[in-house]
Order: C-alpha cells, then sequence, then structure tokens
C-alpha cells in the first residue's frame, strides 16, 4: 500500500507543475485580453468588423407598409431580440449599417391567441424597434 501512495503523490505534483508551466507561458496581460476580447464577424453591409453581440441584437427587417412610409420620415423598423434594450440596439445598428442614430423607440407586441377549427393555439410576441437616423443617411433593407 505505500507504494501505491508514493505514485499518488508524484501525480499530484506533477499536476501542479504542468498548471504552473502553462501560466508561466502566457504573460497575465495577454490572458486578460483573451477573456476581453469579444468574437466579431464582417458585415456585408459596411465591410468593417462587427461584435456578435450587434448580429443577435437585430433579428429582422420588419417590412409592412407603415414601415415603408416611415423610410420617407428617415425611421426605420427592426424585429430585435426579447431582452434588447434601446442601448444596444443603437450600438448595434451603427456597427451593422454605420449610421448615425438620433432615436430608438421600443414597442412589444404581445402573443395573440388563433384558431384553425378545433385546433386553438397562439401566434408568438415579438418586440420591434423604430429607429430614427440622421438626415441624409440612409439603410437598405431590401437589397435589390
Amino acid at each position: 500500500m505505500a507504494l501505491l501512495k508514493i505514485f499518488k503523490k508524484k501525480s499530484i505534483e506533477e499536476k501542479k507543475k504542468k498548471k504552473e508551466t502553462k501560466r508561466k507561458e502566457k504573460p497575465r496581460q495577454e490572458r486578460k485580453e483573451e477573456k476581453e476580447a469579444k468574437p466579431t464577424r464582417i458585415s456585408k453591409k459596411t465591410g468593417k468588423k462587427v461584435s456578435e453581440i450587434a448580429s443577435w441584437v437585430l433579428v429582422a427587417p420588419h417590412v409592412t407598409e407603415k414601415a415603408t412610409e416611415l423610410i420617407s420620415k428617415n425611421q426605420y423598423v427592426f424585429k430585435v431580440f426579447q431582452k434588447a434594450n434601446k442601448i444596444e440596439i443603437k450600438k448595434a445598428i451603427e456597427e451593422i449599417y454605420g449610421v448615425d442614430v438620433l432615436k430608438v423607440r421600443i414597442v412589444r407586441i404581445p402573443r395573440k391567441p388563433r384558431r384553425m377549427g378545433k385546433i386553438s393555439g397562439w401566434r408568438k410576441g415579438y418586440k420591434k424597434a423604430i429607429v430614427k437616423i440622421k438626415e441624409g443617411q440612409k439603410i437598405e433593407i431590401l437589397s435589390r
């Protein structure tokens, strides 16, 4: 039994040495930068790097008759992630489309009951954002 304890102690000591060498390989500052670095992707609209947060905040442009009328007033409508707030939406639109956002308004659309014969269910609710951008700037929602 005494032999087994010796082997266990060696294996524990070896593990500690391995951990120490891993830590010594990278300085503390580099490890900190790796944690802070946000994953990025390249935007199709501007060709710039965009954070992943910006890509999940905007779900889709909301194309309706009323939304197309708002474009003449420099306001665009987007479906957004349920938990996104005004600040995140503003940053996401500025990053992805490269425009200056003046104002963001949020509307929560509740879920609604729907029926098809006997079967009843619910239509999903969602959150939409009405975004006002700087005069003279444009967002190309539908690529032609």
